[in-house]
């Protein structure tokens, strides 16, 4: 099967819609399809079945580009179109789709609204734009076949199938290397952007000198982070990828704050490594993070905070165990289902896939 990845977010930069694209297709073509990918170009060199779009700078969020477009004729003939985000190359793969008639399926990764808070200046005007952008993205998603996304409830008005983005298990492991053998050390991983509250990380550090943090990562706040950590925090770039098994392994507890995430992949590959995870009590943590693999707490209660990192130092959990159904290879089975039953769903309802991370009500509980 030629699968199209429409994406307006990829490399050079880095988060969790590259990564995610770059391990999709990896497994995809693992399994004998072919997988293009249609992005925005920048600074990186196009490999094989990589196909750049004409992009310029974004003043509103450096590292991103915008997208402008490309002739749908100069694209290869495909079998199904799949969306990874609702700027121009989404566009370009929705028109692409409905040109051929394809099957399309779009994969909501990121709820971009909540990012306009920290890229334009005045609040009003970002609350505007945030009330035009979601109904923009519910008409636009209205015109796929199928909808995923990693959590059951997303703030969009259409039906979806719940597919986590996936772990690879058998990359994300405990491994024999300790960065930090003599020091307690509780970690962060990701991007340093408003919507991550990493300033909350910040602040427990100072109600625990004890103990050493380390926050790996990259973005718009990292220089006002920067500026404002106390002596026991420790601001990194982003690691290679090959490095974060290495760091997972050697923190003793990874510690987020962040109220925006589809599904927090970062804390489930931490959790792959045995490492466990405080996290916020919202959405997906709520979902994600239970007593086999970490804590929650009340967004911006520092002592609960605080008892959360303590009890995660103080319980042994097997936390890979907890983790194990949100594996890519669960993911892909599911996703080849849904590549091969769009058809199908074109005239019915939508798919509904068996999942394995479905939460039963006890669960939930």
């Amino acid at each position: 099967m030629k699968i199209g990845f429409f994406t307006d977010s990829y490399f050079p930069e880095i988060d969790g819609v590259t990564y995610t694209i770059k391990l999709w297709r990896e497994e995809l073509e693992r399994k004998g399809h072919e997988v293009y990918v249609v992005y925005p170009d920048g600074d990186y060199d196009p490999g094989e079945r990589e196909i750049p779009v004409t992009s310029v700078s974004n003043p509103f969020y450096p590292g991103y580009r915008i997208p402008l477009t490309r002739r749908p004729s100069t694209l290869p003939d495909l079998d199904v179109v799949h969306c990874h985000g609702p700027a121009p190359v989404g566009l370009l793969g929705r028109y692409y789709a409905r040109k051929h008639d394809l099957p399309s399926i779009y994969t909501h990764h990121t709820p971009l609204e909540e990012y306009f808070h920290q890229n334009v200046k005045f609040e009003s005007v970002a609350n505007a734009l945030s009330k035009v952008y979601v109904p923009f993205e519910n008409a636009f998603l209205e015109g796929f076949d199928i909808v995923t996304a990693s959590t059951e409830r997303i703030e969009r008005n259409v039906e979806h199938v719940q597919l986590p983005v996936g772990i690879d298990m058998d990359f994300f492991q405990r491994t024999d290397e300790d960065w930090y053998p003599d020091r307690t050390v509780i970690g962060y991983s990701g991007r340093l952007s408003m919507e991550k509250n990493v300033s909350e990380i910040l602040r427990v550090a100072e109600e625990l000198p004890e103990y050493d943090f380390v926050i790996v990562g990259d973005g718009p706040y990292r220089t006002c982070l920067e500026r404002d950590a106390p002596d026991n925090v420790e601001i990194r770039g982003f690691l290679p990828r090959e490095e974060l098994p290495i760091f997972y392994s050697s923190i003793d507890v990874f510690l987020t704050a962040s109220t925006a995430d589809t599904l927090g992949l970062s804390t489930l590959e931490a959790n792959a490594c045995g490492t466990p995870v405080a996290a916020t009590d919202v959405l997906p943590f709520e979902q994600t993070i239970g007593e086999d693999n970490g804590e929650r707490f009340a967004y911006g209660d520092l002592e609960a905070m605080v008892d959360a990192i303590d009890a995660c130092l103080e319980t042994d959990r097997d936390t890979r165990a907890a983790v194990e159904r949100y594996s890519v290879e669960y993911t892909m089975e599911h996703l080849e289902q849904l590549y091969h039953n769009v058809p199908l769903a074109k005239d019915e309802s939508p798919v509904d896939a068996d999942a394995p991370w479905r939460f039963s009500d006890e669960e939930r509980s």
